[in-house]
């Protein structure tokens, strides 16, 4: 049975908004890893992640839903959107199997949000970060900015 260990504290947006949620100094005494995240934006607009600081090397796939149509593409670093709404949050999960390792680090996604009633919108991604390196920080950033209350919190996952 895999179990899930809090590594550090939330990291929570104050009232000024921010542009990323940083995660640091990352142990490598676990299997994998999950960031588990509510976040909302000063626009709709994609979330993107860095590993280690880098921007190169991710490839990726996504598939969207907006309650009645579906498509897909290919983005590097995408893991998602966020909502811009002044009620409702977009809340996902971020998963990275073998984050310690020296192989290619492969990541999923899965996420939801709302437009207040209007709409719901379901996000998949997969994708792989190329390097040997193991994780030791992950950035959620987006380019507009997240907004006050936006959260994510990282788990190590051990036996998984």
């Amino acid at each position: 049975m895999p179990t899930f260990t809090q590594i550090g504290t939330a990291q929570v947006v104050g009232s000024g908004g921010a542009s990323s949620i940083d995660f640091t100094s990352i142990p490598a005494t676990y299997t994998d890893l999950c960031v588990f995240y509510s976040l909302r934006g000063n626009s709709l607009e994609g979330v993107y992640v860095q590993f280690n600081s880098s921007t190169s090397n991710f490839t990726g796939r996504y598939i969207f839903s907006d309650s009645t149509s579906v498509s897909s593409a290919s983005l590097a670093r995408y893991i998602g959107s966020i909502n811009s709404s002044a009620t409702t949050f977009t809340n996902g999960s971020l998963y990275i199997a073998n984050y310690a390792g020296t192989n290619n680090k492969s990541f999923s996604v899965d996420e939801v949000y709302d437009q207040n009633a209007t709409a719901g919108y379901l996000n998949f991604t997969s994708g792989l970060w190329s390097s040997s390196s193991a994780i030791t920080s992950i950035r959620l950033e987006a380019s507009a900015g997240l907004t006050q209350h936006s959260t994510a919190y990282l788990y190590g996952i051990s036996n998984a």
